[in-house]
């Protein structure tokens, strides 16, 4: 479900990451850097920070380290300092895709928030970042399918554009058929060709080894058409699917979330994010320390303030500086939208 958004007043891209593929460590990580590793996919923000920050000088893969903690900086929605980290982590390995990939998205965030005039700017980076990583990997799913979203969001004097979203869309074919499907899914909604969507969608269910994510995008497309019964059809399938794999757990992180949205049944999102962090499978695409908010806001919305106190602790535990959950005030009513 990653999804590159622009906003044709501010001209800004803003990545959202709910199916980032782990960026690849060495072969053989020194102890602490395959440590810190383990920590951002656990949630564990301040044990992967201190654990980067701890490492002896003779162990360093800077360049592995530098994009690592990007990524746990990513995960804070501390833009800044993951571009930061990011742009060194290319600085120091030029040829490396993922890194590439990675700075792409970090700039897209701060893109999001930008002025007019920076924003511009930064989205042309982007666009740069996401082609180089194509060029160095020309396989590699998740590059393909940021670059064809931002083909898709992009205005053409930025450098997008339907008909290079289009040509992305076929070179997933042959990568990954169920995000081919899904970008063009995304396609045909830009287009407001919701049955072609709503075909393409389905496809990639079909198509898709393990569809737990796929139930999930095609979920959040009957909720954008206020089609919330067979939204909530979808996300129970998902949860069916994702029972089935333990490693597609990261949907029901993004269904409960598509519930929240929908504000629909509240029970159920509260279960699915419980679940998800009782999972052993969680990852950086779902950090349990946001997991941990998401579900401090619904069960304040439910009225249960104890536990949505509790769940504040719990985010707080992993990542101490995290602003959402420092701003939670755990007795008002959970209506606050996150945007990270």
């Amino acid at each position: 479900m990653t999804r590159l958004q622009f906003s044709a007043i501010a001209l800004s891209a803003a990545l959202v990451v709910p199916a980032i593929q782990i960026c690849a460590l060495p072969q053989s990580p020194p102890p602490q850097l395959a440590q810190a590793n383990a920590a951002l996919q656990a949630g564990e923000a301040d044990k992967a920070l201190e654990l980067l920050k701890s490492a002896p000088a003779q162990d360093a893969e800077p360049a592995a380290a530098r994009n690592l903690e990007c990524r746990v900086r990513y995960s804070l929605g501390q833009w800044d300092a993951a571009a930061t980290n990011c742009e060194e982590a290319v600085r120091l390995d030029e040829k490396n895709g993922e890194f590439h990939l990675w700075l792409g998205r970090t700039l897209g965030e701060k893109a999001d928030r930008a002025s007019f005039l920076t924003a511009y700017s930064l989205a042309k980076r982007v666009r740069g970042e996401f082609e180089q990583a194509v060029q160095l990997n020309p396989r590699d799913a998740d590059a393909l399918a940021d670059l064809g979203e931002f083909y898709r969001q992009a205005p053409q004097f930025l450098g997008g554009g339907i008909d290079k979203a289009e040509g992305v869309a076929g070179k997933l074919d042959g990568v990954d058929a169920a995000r081919a499907h899904e970008l063009r899914g995304h396609i045909a909604v830009g287009r407001k060709d919701y049955d072609s969507a709503e075909r393409e969608y389905k496809q990639a269910i079909t198509t898709a080894a393990h569809p737990a994510l796929q139930w999930i995008t095609l979920a959040s497309f009957y909720r954008d058409r206020q089609r919330l019964d067979d939204m909530e059809s979808a996300i129970h399938s998902a949860v069916t699917a994702a029972h089935r794999d333990i490693h597609a757990s990261i949907a029901l992180y993004d269904g409960a979330s598509v519930l929240a949205k929908a504000h629909r049944n509240l029970e159920l999102a509260a279960t699915m994010l419980q679940d998800y962090l009782a999972s052993p499978a969680k990852s950086e695409e779902a950090p349990a320390f946001v997991a941990h908010v998401r579900l401090a806001r619904i069960k304040q919305q439910l009225g249960d303030h104890a536990a949505a106190s509790r769940e504040r602790a719990a985010a707080l535990a992993l990542a101490h500086d995290y602003k959402p959950a420092l701003e939670l005030n755990p007795q008002d009513n959970g209506n606050q939208e996150e945007r990270h």
